[in-house]
């Protein structure tokens, strides 16, 4: 890729100078008035062009003309395989979590499943579920309190 704050782009850049970097890395700027003639000039301008030019291709690696594709081996992007393995998981563990729903269910009575459903999926508060339901606060707690120890008993035996 062509570095535009490069030595050879400075000079390319001022047409009517020769930028020359010093041994302390500042850039000086000699003009048409530096030299005795405008042929002299002229002839040190074509000459520190083509000198920049072959110092600025020397540098260049092989892939810097191009995308090389082994630089992108550590992308971000999954592969064909991690993909499909993806999905496969995807299922298994959506599997899991529908034997385990069935699970749960099966050990609760429908108001239990409801009240831990609107709790914990639904992330509705005690005062919420109160109101919805028409049942104090301190029922909605017990029968959570009930749900859960069931469900963790239910969970120890698996």
């Amino acid at each position: 890729m062509f570095d535009r704050k490069s030595d050879y782009a400075l000079n390319k850049r001022h047409p009517d100078s020769i930028v020359c970097k010093s041994v302390t890395d500042v850039h000086i700027y000699l003009t048409r008035a530096d030299f005795s003639s405008e042929a002299d000039f002229l002839k040190w301008k074509e000459w520190s062009d083509r000198n920049y030019h072959q110092m600025d291709k020397a540098g260049r690696g092989f892939y810097d003309n191009c995308l090389p594709l082994d630089e992108r081996i550590d992308s971000m992007e999954p592969s064909a395989e991690e993909l499909l393995l993806r999905d496969i998981e995807q299922a298994g563990q959506e599997a899991n979590c529908a034997v385990l729903m069935a699970k749960i269910k099966s050990c609760l009575s429908t108001t239990q499943f409801r009240r831990l459903w609107m709790h914990y999926a639904e992330g509705k508060s005690v005062t919420e579920i109160a109101a919805i339901e028409g049942v104090s606060k301190a029922g909605i707690s017990l029968a959570l309190r009930a749900a859960r120890k069931k469900v963790e008993k239910m969970l120890e035996m698996t």
